[in-house]
């Protein structure tokens, strides 16, 4: 939520200086820009990494094929001298250490241990770390970190402190998210650094030689007739399972979103064709009986292509794909259903935005995605999944403005939509994505407890997993028509297929 209090003018950044990384000069560069002037206490301190991990993330960037010059690199000696310590008070300390003194400070820790160690910690005990700002005992914002890589301990790593620097930015601009329920596992060391290093490191040569075999990823989408409750309503998976949109393992289906259109269903998918590395839009009819055919291609671009979040209105069809790859969130409008698409609008501009979801609630029309927030060419670093951010206007044409809350959520567990927010008995449930155990790992049904322009809240109300009803290690995406529901999840494709 946001706090309407001033901003701080002069701000200190402790840290430690001997061991200044990139991200350090990454969230100065970020704080300079966004009007604050930042001094800095760079003594020695604590709460530094254990000196063999360097070793570790050596280990990875060669198995991994991860470059080493990210926001994890140390700075050479006498780069940050051009930020001399100030003798005027600050009015606001920023301890990335946690042994700054003074009368306002705001604390960084990592599932409450100060200091990158806690990062670290966390990270190689396999959690998904809970990084806090506070205030004495006051809490100010929380966030879930999470990571597309959870298997490597420097990617996940890089991603964390670049949602470091979201959380610390959003909460100095005023915005504070929060969590729903205060997380904060009790810091621990990492025991036996060595070990572990050696399960990290053969879990990547498994993944290497898993690669080898089959395509990842790779997934799939599971349909079934409607004759009862859907997920939303069982909260569980029907007892009859779920029939499976076949596929030749060479591309893979993915993001189903169906539409009543035109007297029938028709399924709209991400096709992902792994021979070219890059998705389009694909359209299947459903009869009474599943699926007439295989999907066909209706929409691609020069970009990837997913999530075609299709609806009706005004007499058209409309879809929102997502199009991170971009750099936009584009609005397309079909002359010849199912095909026949063309763009209308660029709803927004400038911005890696995932799995945009469109609702009309209140008046208004909402905008909710994910952002990659910071990343660029040069430091292509941060999570997909872990930051919602909200728009709205008042026409699903634009213009859309930003939420001034935003990132409203940073948590990996239950930021990331996942289908359309549908409503149930007075209330809205959004679907979303738990990627505490890697991305699309698990589906979570989330109520909207509040949704307007100064605010927004939600309270996840259950978790959907994979299992014996629906086999895989991934359950993705929701969404259904009148006669039928969808999921999606993973599958394995070998190369010899």
């Amino acid at each position: 939520m946001r706090d309407d209090r001033p901003r701080h003018g002069r701000l200190r950044l402790r840290l430690d200086g001997p061991r200044a990384r990139r991200w350090h000069r990454l969230l100065l560069d970020r704080l300079v820009a966004e009007g604050f002037t930042v001094d800095l206490d760079g003594r020695p301190g604590p709460g530094a990494l254990p000196g063999n991990a360097a070793l570790l993330f050596r280990l990875e960037a060669m198995l991994g094929r991860l470059p080493l010059d990210g926001p994890a690199a140390t700075l050479p000696p006498g780069v940050l001298d051009a930020v001399p310590p100030s003798a005027a008070p600050p009015d606001l300390i920023l301890d990335l250490c946690g042994d700054a003194d003074g009368r306002s400070v705001w604390r960084l820790a990592y599932d409450g241990a100060c200091g990158e160690a806690g990062l670290f910690a966390a990270l190689m005990d396999g959690r998904s770390p809970i990084a806090t700002l506070s205030e004495g005992d006051r809490p100010i914002a929380a966030a879930r970190l999470g990571t597309e890589s959870p298997g490597l301990v420097l990617a996940a790593f890089e991603d964390g402190l670049m949602r470091t620097i979201t959380l610390v930015a959003a909460a100095l601009a005023g915005a504070r998210p929060a969590l729903p329920v205060a997380e904060r596992p009790a810091p621990r060391p990492p025991a036996r650094l060595g070990a572990r290093a050696l399960r990290l490191v053969a879990r990547q040569v498994v993944r290497r030689l898993y690669h080898l075999c089959y395509r990842a990823p790779h997934w799939r989408v599971g349909w079934r007739p409607l004759d009862g409750p859907d997920l939303i309503d069982r909260r569980a998976h029907p007892e009859a399972g779920w029939r499976r949109l076949p596929d030749d393992g060479l591309r893979f289906y993915a993001d189903p979103f169906p539409l009543d259109a035109r007297g029938r269903t028709i399924l709209f998918v991400e096709e992902y064709r792994h021979a070219s590395g890059k998705a389009l839009i694909s359209a299947v009819p459903f009869g009474p009986d599943g699926p007439e055919g295989v999907p066909e291609p209706v929409l691609e671009e020069p970009w990837h292509l997913s999530y075609p979040f299709v609806f009706e209105r005004d007499g058209h069809v409309w879809m929102v794909p997502e199009s991170s790859a971009n750099g936009t969130v584009d609005l397309y409008r079909a002359e010849r259903f199912p095909g026949g698409w063309v763009r209308e609008a660029t709803l927004l501009a400038g911005v890696t935005a995932s799995d945009a979801t469109l609702l009309e609630e209140g008046g208004r029309w909402w905008l909710f995605a994910t952002v990659r927030d910071g990343a660029t060419a040069r430091d292509p670093h941060g999570a997909f999944s872990d930051a919602l951010f909200l728009w709205s206007a008042p026409d699903f044409r634009g213009p859309f403005v930003p939420h001034p809350g935003n990132p409203v959520l940073i948590d990996s567990a239950a930021a990331r939509p996942a289908g359309r927010i549908v409503r149930r008995g007075g209330r809205l449930i959004r679907p979303v994505q738990d990627g505490r155990a890697g991305y699309g790992a698990a589906l979570g049904l989330a109520r909207i407890d509040r949704l307007d322009p100064e605010g927004f809240a939600q309270t996840v109300e259950t978790i959907l997993r994979p299992g014996p009803l629906w086999p895989g290690s991934r359950l993705h995406t929701l969404n259904r028509s009148a006669a039928f529901e969808f999921i999606d999840g993973s599958a394995r494709a070998p190369r010899w297929r």
